[in-house]
């Protein structure tokens, strides 16, 4: 596996699914900056109302697939989510299949989000319940101070660097800083 954080701002994705995981990666994907098109056919009422005016009442075609870089898929049923997979494959769109290891070109992992901070653990899907464990250990390791704290530390390195200052020395500094704070044992 190789680990990337996507910019939803430069990479579109869409999600195709229905139910309460329709719902839970949809919500996660928002509170990633991401606002993507939701295709389902029989969504319920949580994720329509989640969705809004981005969600188009069936699966996506060929055509919809224009443009789109990473597709989630998920509650469909064995079939569908086949087809699907291989129709984002021949369009050139990675795709995930929640749970479904052998059509995903990319799993999703869990995540803590302190502001701009964003700690992940990942498993490569082979246990999303020891993903989920340690998500939960660096929740407590890392609480909501820490979007403060990246804050500080980037207005420093903002700081230094219009300054002029060479990035070893702003890395110095900001080593400093951290220990100076006691934000690390």
């Amino acid at each position: 596996m190789i680990p990337l954080a996507i910019d939803p701002a430069r990479v579109s994705i869409a999600l195709a699914g229905q139910g309460p995981l329709a719902v839970r990666r949809l919500a996660q994907l928002r509170e990633g900056g991401a606002d993507p098109a939701v295709y389902s056919p029989e969504p319920d009422g949580e994720l329509a109302a989640l969705a809004g005016d981005r969600l188009f009442r069936a699966l996506p075609q060929a055509g919809d697939l224009d443009g789109i870089g990473l597709l989630y898929v998920m509650g469909l049923g064995p079939e569908a989510e086949q087809a699907l997979a291989e129709l984002a494959r021949r369009h050139r769109v990675l795709v995930n299949v929640e749970d479904v290891v052998p059509l995903c070109d990319f799993h999703s992992p869990s995540v803590v989000r302190r502001g701009d901070l964003v700690l992940t653990v990942s498993t490569g899907g082979r246990s999303p319940t020891l993903a989920s464990l340690l998500r939960q250990r660096l929740e407590a390791l890392f609480p909501e101070v820490w979007a403060e704290r990246l804050r500080a530390v980037a207005a420093l390195r903002d700081r230094r660097r219009a300054e002029g200052a060479a990035m070893s020395e702003v890395a110095r500094e900001s080593r400093e800083m951290i220990a100076r704070e006691g934000w690390l044992p």
